[in-house]
């Protein structure tokens, strides 16, 4: 009887098939959680809700909009969606910052003195308005939409800054309504990221300034 070698090639074992990269679309989370703390920051601007009760958009801000934002951050750069990753996790840096300035003015966290308040304010407030400024600016080669949302949010803050520094109501009452069309304005944004994730089209975003 014969004796056969083994061909070594019939126990090889194939190697695994890398895995898919994750696919989705995380504007489909940070964009909804981004337009409820907006209209919950908007009913306390214009004063649909005193300040003595806003504890309820905090509640909203710290955690559905600030962790949903964190969320849709850390999901784009998985996907190396870099420049979304950039402006989820910076709107998470603002919601969050937002919700922490809040808190510990109203229960002295910080030691601030009652003096120093209006001062803090201001700092908080031109601090994020020169970021989102330059956030703006940086994405001109964006949809025109995007440009148009961040411009709003810019001049929203000024405005809020502007009522701060002069203690002028009706410049913070300005401010809300602003925050409250470029709420709306997310919300468009929103409802086309829902048709085209659930197999539509896409809605218009407009021509980018800068091609």
């Amino acid at each position: 009887m014969s004796s056969s070698v083994a061909d070594p090639a019939q126990h090889t074992i194939a190697a695994p098939e890398a895995a898919a990269p994750a696919a989705g679309d995380p504007t489909v989370v940070g964009v909804p959680t981004f337009v409820v703390g907006s209209v919950a920051l908007g009913l306390v601007l214009t004063g649909f809700v005193p300040a003595t009760a806003a504890g309820a958009s905090i509640a909203i801000i710290m955690t559905a909009t600030g962790i949903g934002l964190l969320i849709a951050s850390i999901w784009a750069a998985s996907l190396a969606q870099s420049a979304v990753a950039a402006v989820f996790g910076i709107f998470a840096g603002f919601w969050l910052s937002y919700a922490a300035l809040v808190l510990g003015l109203t229960h002295n966290w910080f030691g601030i003195r009652a003096d120093d308040v209006v001062r803090t304010q201001e700092l908080f407030l031109l601090t994020w308005t020169l970021l989102i400024g330059l956030l703006t600016l940086a994405t001109l080669r964006l949809p025109l939409a995007f440009t148009v949302l961040f411009a709003l949010i810019t001049l929203a803050l000024l405005l809020v800054l502007l009522g701060v520094a002069n203690t002028s109501t009706s410049l913070t009452k300005t401010g809300g309504y602003v925050v409250f069309l470029f709420a709306l304005l997310g919300a468009y944004l929103f409802l086309g990221a829902m048709s085209a994730a659930t197999g539509g089209k896409p809605f218009p975003l407009g021509s980018p300034v800068i091609r």
